[in-house]
């Protein structure tokens, strides 16, 4: 008898759980609005990408210079020799960047030479006049280069 219950119990289980089940009704579908279509930009070669790629990085490297020649010269104004030696330092001895015209390497050069100037100044009047020489070195940097300042 036991197993007789057990049977009935099993196979009316069996029925349930194999019966038609009611599916949620589906969602309606949402249609995605089409974008505006946008022109697709030219393609620029690979070696357009690469010479824009090195003139920001050259800008880039060139508004490094701006700002130690600024924290230099702002050091002189504050009478801080110490200060101005420390930008100088990093005038005198940086990495050079790619890009470099060699027309401009006699700039590089003349500025590298007067920051090391400042780097050696006994006193701030010394510091002054080669920092001079360093604004110079710029100028005439920009200059050959076509840049206005």
């Amino acid at each position: 008898m036991k197993l007789h219950s057990l049977l009935i119990v099993g196979l009316a289980l069996c029925v349930t759980g194999c019966g038609k089940k009611e599916e949620p009704a589906p969602e309606p579908a949402v249609e995605p609005q089409a974008a505006p279509a946008a022109e697709p930009a030219p393609a620029e070669p690979p070696a357009v990408e690469e010479q824009t790629r090195r003139d920001a990085d050259f800008i880039d490297h060139m508004h490094a210079h701006a700002e130690q020649l600024d924290n230099l010269n702002f050091a002189l104004a504050d009478d801080d020799l110490d200060g101005a030696m420390t930008a100088a330092y990093w005038l005198s001895g940086h990495q050079e960047v790619a890009g470099l015209n060699e027309e401009w390497r006699p700039f590089l050069e003349g500025m590298r030479e007067a920051a090391q100037a400042v780097e050696e100044a006994p006193d701030l009047e010394t510091a002054r006049a080669a920092a001079e020489r360093i604004n110079e070195q710029c100028q005439g940097c920009h200059n050959a280069a076509g840049v206005m300042d």
